[in-house]
């Protein structure tokens, strides 16, 4: 697998350098870092329930709109999330017994067709992979909230691949990319219908990820529970299934909220366990994605 991929966006070279050596301790001092983040008892669904994010900035994601056309190897498919007809990418149906499925979430604020390869030792194991694009992204409809509302849009990508026919609807498995990453801790604390979850390089610390990039706050700022529901560390008890958090050992900026999240994980009993990588935010993928697989086969 190639260190760098087509089609990734600035946005998701940007994520790589969240984790590096190379930016600031924290690139914008409006924000308050929270440290430690706070850890909030109350459950990560139930929370969402009663919290409606307020948006200051209305608009598309921040990354150029790129073509949706399928890339090879998958099929362009509509879902439905929030009224909104979205866009997704989906490996073709296979015959035989039933097939479990992985919904993969891409790094950046954009779907572009490099991330397709990304799926594609899933793809040859078997699995069934859905790839969607959320609201506000590639020209479609929809407000981009910065990691909040799109959890509506990848819960509801997860159901629409569980009703597929060929799909085992009591296999769907979560994996993403940077702030895919992001996204799939989010969205594994908001749902039962995982199997199991991985992250590579998925930041769990709102406050420092819109501190190094605040030309991506979307958000009121001045409210602390926007950062609270946008940050897994903030509710690490609410993991609702097993979860493997990777990142590349150069992504340094990454170990201290990653350990945190972790630890307030396991404290809760909770199955969710991380390892460093070998490489860069891309030059671990392969093995990121070689553990995730041997993770998802013993589930």
């Amino acid at each position: 697998m190639k260190t760098s991929m087509p089609g990734l966006s600035r946005r998701a070279v940007l994520g790589a350098l969240c984790g590096s050596a190379l930016l600031p301790r924290f690139a914008c001092a409006e924000i308050v870092v929270a440290d430690p983040p706070p850890l909030l008892s109350e459950d990560y669904a139930t929370a969402r329930k009663g919290f409606r994010t307020r948006l200051t900035k209305i608009g598309p994601s921040p990354d150029a709109p790129e073509p949706l056309d399928a890339p090879p190897g998958a099929e362009r498919i509509a879902y439905h999330s929030d009224g909104l007809e979205l866009t997704a990418w989906i490996s073709p149906a296979q015959r035989g017994r039933l097939q479990p499925g992985l919904l993969y979430l891409h790094g950046g604020n954009v779907l572009g067709a490099g991330h397709w390869d990304l799926t594609l030792l899933y793809r040859q194991a078997g699995y069934t992979v859905l790839m969607p694009a959320l609201r506000g992204e590639n020209g479609q409809d929809g407000s981009f909230s910065g990691f909040y509302d799109e959890n509506a849009d990848v819960l509801a990508a997860a159901n629409h691949l569980s009703g597929l026919p060929g799909v085992d609807p009591d296999r769907i498995f979560l994996a993403g990319h940077s702030i895919g990453g992001t996204q799939v801790l989010l969205a594994s604390m908001s749902s039962a219908m995982f199997r199991g979850a991985t992250s590579f390089s998925g930041g769990s610390d709102a406050w420092r990820f819109f501190a190094h990039f605040p030309e991506m706050i979307c958000f009121d700022t001045t409210n602390q529970h926007e950062f609270e529901m946008r940050s897994a560390v903030s509710f690490a008890g609410s993991f609702k299934c097993p979860v493997r958090l990777f990142h590349g050992s150069k992504e340094t900026r990454l170990v201290p909220t990653t350990q945190l999240t972790v630890q307030r994980a396991r404290n809760a009993g909770l199955d969710v366990e991380t390892a460093v990588i070998e490489g860069d935010h891309f030059s671990a993928l392969r093995e990121e994605s070689e553990r995730s697989l041997a993770f998802f086969s013993r589930l």
